[in-house]
């Protein structure tokens, strides 16, 4: 609702309704300008068509008598859709409560469908993750994003090949994902495909070095049985090498011995770990390991 101010006569009025400061209050705290004369009128500015973004005060009295109040407009705060909802909710893991807001939009688009599809996924709902994925990947079929996280969910599913299948069509898509690249050759070393496995880690690298960090995308559980998940670590030990993370790799290597993939002779006669010799921390793994 606009509110503007009446008369100077009507001032009090205007006051009581305590809603805009008229021009008419304002002008009652500042003292009043000399009356111009009349050879110092053609100094005073063009009374006709005041500049609206002066000041109030700086008005000539007779254009103030005239000129409306500066009008204030309250706007509303925008409501949230359920679509922001569950955004939120989705950032405080509160993934069911995300569904929900979801589930109320009245027209989900394919990218409300994926989020969708991860908050079912995080919490181990692999048939609606699955649903939810196909259903944003029918009006967008070359999102390799949601393609990506379809492969996912084969991955945990244990359906190795058909997740294969998507990965590799996802990077047809976006030859240039870092991310794709490491799925899949994690999903490669699971079905002890090594040598491609580390093929694909290996342009994952090259797109981006850090990969391997660990970074705060979502992750899901890794289906695969200790002795694959051996081999992961220690393929994912040689990528941290080559990029030069010698912390990431002395932790996979860890993991790796830890699930029985390898020993300490094996590493210490694989050129990859030439540059962690010396290093403290990978000495003493090898050490304690020997030891046991």
């Amino acid at each position: 609702m606009f509110w503007t101010s009446g008369p100077c006569r009507l001032r009090a009025l205007a006051c009581c309704a305590a809603m805009v400061v008229t021009s008419c209050a304002l002008r009652s705290q500042i003292p009043p300008s000399p009356e111009p004369s009349a050879a110092s009128s053609g100094n005073v500015p063009n009374q006709a068509t005041p500049n609206p973004a002066a000041p109030i005060q700086e008005m000539p009295e007779a254009a103030a008598a005239q000129a409306p109040a500066p009008a204030t407009l309250v706007i509303p705060a925008t409501p949230s859709t359920p679509e922001d909802v569950g955004d939120s909710m989705m950032a405080h893991q509160r993934y069911q409560a995300a569904i929900a807001a979801y589930r109320k939009e009245p027209h989900p688009s394919p990218e409300l469908w994926n989020k969708m599809g991860i908050a079912y996924q995080m919490m181990f709902n692999l048939d609606e993750a699955e649903h939810c994925y196909q259903t944003s990947l029918k009006s967008d079929p070359k999102n390799s994003r949601v393609l990506n996280n379809l492969a996912t969910v084969y991955d945990s599913m244990k359906e190795y090949a058909n997740a294969e299948r998507v990965y590799k069509k996802a990077i047809k898509l976006d030859t240039h994902s870092a991310m794709i690249y490491k799925n899949l050759g994690t999903n490669l070393l699971a079905q002890h495909k090594y040598k491609k496995g580390w093929e694909s880690y290996k342009v994952a690298l090259e797109i981006d070095p850090h990969i391997f960090e660990n970074g705060s995308s979502p992750r899901v559980q890794n289906p695969a049985s200790v002795t694959e998940r051996g081999a992961m670590n220690f393929y994912m030990a040689k990528g941290c090498v080559r990029a030069g993370m010698k912390e990431c790799a002395i932790d996979y290597l860890r993991m790796a011995l830890n699930e029985g993939f390898t020993d300490p002779k094996k590493i210490e006669a694989d050129s990859e770990f030439a540059s962690l010799r010396g290093v403290p921390a990978f000495e003493q793994l090898l050490a304690s390991q020997k030891q046991q």
